[in-house]
């Protein structure tokens, strides 16, 4: 049983060591669907998995239900050109499972709300359930050995749990998403119709974080990925503990009494809180041995320092011990090391520095990691409708620390020149990160240059204004942040020129934005221009816009300037 062969394994002092000074080895391998997957761990010489064509249930070790619900619950993903020997797997959800089940740690980049978003949900779910009833029938059964020894034959150790009860966090963007956990966990453990579970508070569940079908805004046309992410309750500030008992479910459990805890990142942060801060509780983070962190991107939206907080706060010792039964709690969690048995599972939609870079410096698991790495031959651009050129330009930079000032500097005294000509007219500037915008906002007053700008925190009645004198030519430039775009969508009219003073997260943006100027066709024979500023420091996003060959070609080439048109066909 791979829950027992990785939670039994005893490492020993020389191994932990070798896992924090000893740089990782890597390999690299194929699989069917899942593409170019990466190997790498500190300690176990790289047996590489081979991707199973076909799983067996049995072989899978699902606890009693999972293996019978399972199918059921999952049906809706299986189309009929699955055969049934298929054993009720998409070919996507084989695989990750495949991967989970050995618990290494898993990076999957290819997340999509609209495509398989849901399908990666229902795995993960089985996994993690899968985990806490094994867990949690470990201690039931030795509790029952305990109670049957005879007196005096006090030899045995019973170690089998950790220093605090929860087992499972699972980090997602909205309310909606832990509904949809919430729902799924409930149908693997009905196993028919008539047995169904108890569920305590399921009503005030639905409640808080159910949505009102009335409230949804008037139907303004926005793009499906947009409806598919934002949809059903999308406050994102919660947090809720789920025990699983023998024949129910309690939600809303006290943390020190939950199996689960579902929470979003600021819903964490808040109970974490700071240094200095009185109330501040993260014990019960110590002994999490699966962490899910699904729609990673999304964070980089709302605040990708929560998920840092959290990062740094999780499987320390605790500072109280919570009424453990300390003969009871294994070695590991004793000795400190929960942090080398801790799974992490991390989805996300895209590949980026900063999600990359928790999975590599957070992630300590002595079962290895596993990453999914396919490099994009076609870039977003290819969707670009309109007649346009890009020219994108090359900017140089020491470290990636110093790339945001050279970044200012070059479009200050590079860039923008070109642009204060009147002729210049209808220049949106989209700007990646708030920092950045905020800079440019203030330059643009001290330059007195004539400019409007929209950020995520502008109001309604300002944002009106802006997009007008914009659209009428009263106002020269727009700054605008992606972060405005990713929560609203708007669709900007009256754009000449665009200026991408990054490149976007989001590489649909990139075509996203470029069409809207087909929004405004005055007729006019208009010479519309787009010019966009990278750095070496952009590859990944570089490569999601124009394609991975040509990403190559221009980091490397001596001009650093290159042209591309689009829309000639």
């Amino acid at each position: 049983d791979p829950f027992k062969q990785h939670m039994d394994k005893e490492l020993e002092e020389k191994e932990i060591e070798k896992m924090s000074t000893l740089p990782k080895t890597s390999s690299q391998s194929q699989w069917p669907r899942l593409g170019q997957l990466t190997f790498s761990s500190t300690l176990e010489k790289h047996k590489t998995l081979k991707a199973d064509k076909e799983v067996d249930v049995k072989q899978l070790y699902l606890h009693k239900p999972l293996a019978s619900t399972w199918p059921k619950v999952n049906k809706q993903f299986l189309s009929s050109v699955n055969k049934p020997s298929d054993s009720s797997f998409t070919p996507l959800q084989r695989e990750l499972f495949c991967i989970m089940n050995t618990y290494r740690d898993l990076f999957y980049p290819e997340r999509n709300a609209l495509t398989n978003g849901e399908e990666i949900r229902h795995a993960y779910c089985l996994h993690a359930l899968n985990h806490v009833l094994k867990a949690n029938a470990q201690v039931l059964s030795n509790n029952a050995k305990r109670r049957d020894r005879k007196p005096g034959t006090d030899t045995e150790d019973y170690r089998d749990q950790g220093l605090t009860r929860p087992k499972v966090l699972m980090i997602v963007p909205f309310r909606e998403c832990a509904l949809r956990i919430v729902h799924i966990l409930i149908s693997l453990l009905e196993v028919n119709d008539k047995k169904k579970i108890d569920v305590s508070n399921k009503k005030r569940f639905k409640g808080e974080f159910g949505s009102d079908p009335e409230e949804k805004p008037p139907n303004l046309k926005r793009p499906e990925d947009y409806e598919a992410v934002f949809a059903g309750n999308i406050d994102d500030h919660f947090r809720i503990g789920v025990a699983i008992l023998q024949k129910s479910m309690r939600l809303y459990a006290p943390f020190y009494s939950s199996d689960i805890i579902i929470a979003s990142p600021l819903g964490m942060r808040t109970v974490i809180g700071a240094e200095g801060e009185k109330k501040r509780d993260f014990d019960f983070l110590s002994s999490v041995e699966i962490l899910i962190i699904d729609q990673a991107d999304i964070y980089l939206m709302q605040n990708w320092e929560h998920v840092l907080h959290l990062m740094k706060h999780i499987n320390l010792l605790p500072l109280d011990s919570h009424g453990v039964d300390f003969s009871r709690v294994r070695m590991l969690n004793l000795n400190n090391w929960c942090k080398y048995y801790r799974q992490t599972l991390l989805f996300s939609a895209l590949q980026d520095p900063q999600i990359n870079s928790v999975f590599n410096k957070h992630c300590f698991n002595y079962a290895g990691q596993v990453a999914v790495r396919n490099m994009p031959l076609t870039g977003s651009i290819s969707h670009v409708v309109v007649q346009l050129p890009h020219v994108f330009r090359r900017l140089e930079a020491e470290s990636v620390t110093s790339v945001i000032d050279a970044r200012f500097q070059f479009f200050i005294s590079k860039v923008l020149p070109e642009y204060r000509d009147a002729i210049m007219s209808h220049t949106l500037i989209y700007v990646p990160s708030y920092f950045d915008y905020v800079r440019l906002r203030n330059y643009f007053k001290k330059e007195d240059l004539n400019f409007t700008h929209i950020c995520e925190y502008t109001k309604k009645a300002a944002v009106c204004r802006a997009r007008r004198f914009f659209l009428k030519g009263e106002k020269q430039f727009l700054l605008f942040t992606e972060r405005f775009h990713f929560y609203k969508r708007y669709t900007i009219k009256g754009i000449r020129n665009l200026i991408f003073y990054e490149l976007p997260t989001y590489s649909h943006f990139y075509s996203e934005i470029c069409n809207m100027m087909k929004a405004t066709d005055n007729g006019v024979d208009a010479t519309w221009t787009c010019t966009v500023l990278y750095s070496k420091y952009d590859a990944q996003k570089l490569a999601a816009v124009v394609g991975i060959d040509r990403t190559a070609q221009m980091l490397q080439s001596k001009k650093n300037v290159h042209l591309f048109v689009t829309g000639e066909n």
